[in-house]
């Protein structure tokens, strides 16, 4: 019942906004000038947000610095994209956590339409579409900050009748904070999340490798996609491969050494 009257709530706003708009100057999403300036925003830092967390918490995207995020935008009175989103990242994060452990990344669903996404409706949004949990961010904003994140991200939206008209974007964003990718439409397959987050993860800086760490390296190298199970399995193909190597070294290596015996 009180998702009906949400709805009946959002449409009137919808429609109030459209008869306060004059005629002809209604905006529009351009989807050629929404993808450039999403474009435009790879390399940037994303930072120096005030954002709060479905539980009423403080949170700064500083805080999820020293490993990758996952950053999507959704409105909660969204009925089509923004959950079909929610749920495709849902299955892809699963994915990759399967394939590069619970701890390798982060993910933050952004709810842009700041008079109604407030913690409590991202808190029942993430209930209802099974997400949340470790790692996974349901967060909120101010109007100021919210303008400031979504213009930084490269994040387009604008007011309709059913709603917004928004481009569906998820940023990837590196150790540091910077975007590196943007994945558009809420159909794309996990590859595309989790290919580029296996590169991060390979090209974060560490110290002088464990025994332990590197067999997890060797585990994280050798993992690839089945598109048949939907999940990643370890690819004993490279090892094949890296052990071929290493013997046909040793043998041409002896055999110069052989060859350098007899010519003593």
């Amino acid at each position: 019942m009180r998702g009906a009257a949400h709805a009946g709530r959002a449409f009137l706003a919808g429609l109030l906004l459209t008869l306060a708009t004059p005629a002809g100057a209604q905006q529009r999403l351009d989807d050629a000038d929404a993808l450039r300036t999403s474009q435009a925003a790879i390399g940037r830092v994303l930072g120096g947000y005030a954002l709060t967390d479905s539980s009423g918490a403080p949170l700064t995207l500083e805080q999820l610095r020293g490993r990758p995020v996952v950053l999507s935008f959704i409105y909660t009175s969204c009925y089509y994209v923004c959950p079909s989103l929610t749920l495709r990242l849902r299955g892809t994060v699963k994915v990759a956590r399967d394939a590069l452990g619970d701890q390798a990344f982060s993910v933050v669903t952004v709810g842009f339409d700041t008079p109604r996404d407030t913690p409590d409706r991202m808190a029942t949004y993430a209930r209802e579409r099974g997400v949340g949990g470790p790692g996974w961010y349901l967060a909120s904003a101010d109007a100021a900050n919210m303008a400031r994140l979504t213009r930084d991200a490269g994040f387009t939206f604008v007011p309709s009748p059913k709603g917004f008209d928004h481009v569906t974007q998820t940023s990837i964003l590196d150790a540091s904070g910077t975007i590196v990718l943007q994945i558009y439409g809420e159909d794309f397959a996990p590859p595309s999340v989790v290919e580029p987050l296996k590169k991060l993860v390979w090209g974060r800086k560490v110290g002088r490798p464990s025994l332990s760490s590197l067999v997890d390296r060797v585990k994280l190298v050798c993992t690839i996609y089945d598109p048949a199970s939907g999940r990643y399995r370890f690819d004993y193909s490279l090892i094949v491969e890296i052990v071929a190597g290493a013997l046909a070294l040793g043998i041409a290596a002896a055999g110069i050494l052989a060859a350098m015996r007899n010519v003593r």
